[in-house]
């Protein structure tokens, strides 16, 4: 049994790596099912279970500073990539189907919760606006929102779960879809123009050993100034410390974004590394009890996603959009930039700029989404309303 901190280290940074590396080495079928990073999760979970380390006072402590300093860095890098003048160069017709497919995902979520809120756990809000969290941006933005509200780490399996389950099924269905798009089209009576932004998504310079060590150096530093920052501004209701630290990170990162260094080829598999990093620091910190909620959780989240669905469709018909841009739209935010170009490319070549600025925005707006569903979701859930809060 590991009791001191860099053999447990040693273990993390080898299961953050493994499941990534099997998928590029591999590409088994298994990971179109369940992501690396949740097979992350579930794996270190098994190994915390399984007795592999002790939770000594150094461990524990060990893993409160990993987790305040690597998600305020991740959140800096991620905004690295992120060019909203190219995103705004998309004209108003994408950025109005997104906002359409936003909209209807995050009012699912909330008439949902309504339905099973008696049902979940009390905690139930917290993992349906970590679940918004990550089906507008991505799974840094749901960690990030996880420790911004303080859902507790065995429920965050369950969400995962679900988040992949229903991705998952999601994807399968808009790749088949494509035959029926001149059907869907008539129907909603939608302008089929594709849009065109001139983008160039390349990055430029080098991948050095220095330019690693810079970025690693930089996004500590704009995390720990973060934290400082964030330690003097007033705590009001869900905008706690840890809050205000990613939202600032967050910020700073989009600042960067618009100089030079943003073509830099580090910062996005340097925060691929951090993020898988973070999520085995998470999972070893939990246990398998909270996985007693993911078959009554992966029922809510498919009942999000046909609810959506649905909504989608009816505003489709309403300010006639094509499928092709709703299921972009859609899986921009739901699946993210890894899979929303691939299934752009299959409908049309000229979409796949849009696809990538599209999982780009939802990104951006991931962590002040999931944020505000808190604020909405807590107020509606019934055991704050029977505890008098």
């Amino acid at each position: 049994m590991i009791e001191t901190v860099w053999p447990y280290v040693a273990v993390l940074l080898l299961a953050a790596g493994l499941f990534p590396t099997l998928e590029r080495r591999f590409g088994w079928r298994l990971f179109s099912i369940l992501p690396p990073i949740v097979l992350t999760y579930l794996f270190v979970t098994a190994l915390a279970v399984g007795g592999a380390w002790h939770a000594t006072d150094e461990i524990a402590a060990t893993q409160r500073t990993l987790t305040a300093q690597l998600l305020p860095a991740l959140l800096f890098l991620l905004m690295i990539g992120c060019d909203l003048r190219a995103i705004l160069k998309l004209g108003p017709r994408m950025l109005a189907v997104f906002a359409c497919a936003m909209t209807s995902i995050l009012a699912a979520i909330a008439i949902v919760y309504l339905f099973f809120r008696h049902a979940l756990p009390r905690e139930g809000w917290m993992m349906l606006s970590a679940l918004s969290a990550t089906w507008t941006g991505g799974s840094a933005n749901l960690v990030a929102v996880k420790q911004s509200i303080g859902l507790p780490d065995n429920l965050l399996p369950s969400v995962l779960l679900a988040d992949a389950l229903c991705y998952s099924v999601w994807v399968v269905v808009l790749f088949s879809a494509g035959r029926f798009a001149p059907t869907f089209d008539r129907w909603t009576r939608a302008d089929t123009r594709p849009p065109l932004p001139d983008v160039e998504l390349q990055a430029s310079g080098n991948a050095g050993a220095g330019n690693v060590l810079l970025w690693i150096g930089m996004a500590l530093v704009v995390g720990n100034v973060s934290s400082a920052i964030a330690a003097r501004l007033p705590v009001n209701g869900l905008l706690t410390t840890t809050a205000w630290t990613v939202l600032i990170a967050t910020v700073v990162g989009l600042v960067i974004a618009r100089t030079s260094a943003a073509r830099s080829p580090v910062p996005a598999p340097l925060a691929s590394a951090m993020l898988a990093l973070l999520v085995a620091v998470l999972a070893s910190q939990s246990n398998f009890a909270g996985l007693a909620t993911a078959p009554l959780f992966v029922v809510v989240g498919f009942c999000v996603l046909l609810l959506h669905i649905a909504l989608l469709a009816l505003l489709a018909r309403l300010f006639r959009f094509d499928l092709y841009s709703c299921g972009i739209a859609s899986l921009a935010q739901i699946g993210g930039v890894a899979t929303a170009p691939v299934l752009a490319a299959t409908y049309s070549r000229a979409l796949v700029p849009a696809a990538v600025l599209l999982a780009t925005l939802g990104l951006v707006l991931g962590t002040g989404v999931g944020l505000s569903m808190a604020g909405l979701l807590s107020s509606l859930s019934p055991a704050l309303h029977t505890s008098g809060i």
